[in-house]
């Protein structure tokens, strides 16, 4: 008898690995066919708003359906995607593109997970996909992308790296992309066009314990798309995405302005000095933890404490 329940301790853990990872590979074949489906629905249609063709397959929120919208109404000229903090890849804005689309890319950030990732999954050779190791500077940006093999002309760039977003995305100049994807950090508010100031080594949780201080405003992203040549054309229903078209490509797609379709975000991520979840929820109250810190404002070029502009 105990040596039937070691035999067992010692092949559950193996059979369970086994299990979990044929679960997985069903349940990512069949969401793979399940938003096949939904891409073919909402490129066959028209919406008032890009909010009206999200569905969700490996994207965080709804982007995989607005991107799949959008490639409907957009020439692409070259099939290739650059995403910016993806984590370990599980998730992420461009993932479903590879999968379904069979676009070719590259993946960055810092650390190792995503190649690790990457490697030991089966996507990882059946497509056309490469994952870099960087923590993505507005100084080395360029390089890191130049060096993986891309440059000119780009299906879609997509960035989340909770910090200094608006400063990498304004250095950003060996590609030219049709979509872009930013991140916007909703406790600025809908009206003011501010960012962290730039800090290279910016790390959101180092910075302040709150984890509401990071990144730009939906309007100061939105200025310089604007100076870049890009139209702003929505956001998700989760108030942290923001869509960019190049005017080039704009076609029949609807601009539009930060205070239309800016999205108070419901995420309740704010955390005490313990590194704890708070769950502060009221827009005035997130606000309030973060007001004394400095903000860049782009449009009078100047630091300033956040509270003397909202």
């Amino acid at each position: 008898m105990r040596l039937g329940n070691a035999i067992v301790r010692a092949v559950r853990p193996r059979v369970e690995r086994v299990v979990t990872t044929a679960v997985r590979a069903e349940t990512e074949r069949l969401a793979l066919q399940v938003g096949a489906l939904q891409s073919r629905l909402v490129q066959a249609a028209t919406y008032a708003t890009i909010q009206e063709a999200e569905f969700k397959v490996f994207s965080q929120n709804g982007e995989d359906g607005i991107i799949q919208y959008l490639l409907s109404k957009i020439p692409i000229g070259t099939a290739s995607f650059v995403e910016v903090g993806v984590q370990d890849y599980v998730e992420s804005n461009t993932r479903f593109l590879l999968m379904n689309n069979y676009w070719h890319g590259l993946i960055i950030d810092c650390g190792v997970v995503h190649v690790d990732y990457i490697q030991h999954q089966k996507f990882g050779w059946q497509y056309d996909i490469r994952a870099v190791s960087a923590f993505v500077t507005r100084e080395n940006i360029n390089e890191v992308v130049q060096r993986a093999g891309f440059t000119g002309d780009l299906g879609l760039f997509s960035l989340d790296i909770d910090g200094n977003d608006y400063w990498v995305l304004d250095a950003l100049e060996v590609v030219s992309p049709r979509i872009v994807i930013v991140e916007y950090n909703s406790v600025f508010g809908p009206s003011v066009a501010v960012t962290v100031p730039y800090d290279p080594v910016f790390d959101r949780s180092r910075v302040h314990y709150s984890n509401l201080y990071y990144g730009a405003s939906l309007s100061a992203l939105a200025h310089l798309m604007q100076s870049r040549g890009y139209a702003l054309v929505g956001s998700n229903r989760a108030g942290n995405n923001a869509f960019f078209v190049r005017r080039d490509a704009l076609g029949d797609i609807r601009e539009t302005s930060p205070a239309e379709c800016y999205v108070p975000s419901p995420f309740a991520e704010s955390r005490d000095r313990s590194g704890a979840l708070t769950y502060v929820r009221s827009m005035s109250a997130r606000l309030e933890l973060i007001g004394h810190l400095p903000v860049y404002d782009v449009l009078q070029d100047s630091v300033v404490p956040l509270k003397a502009l909202t």
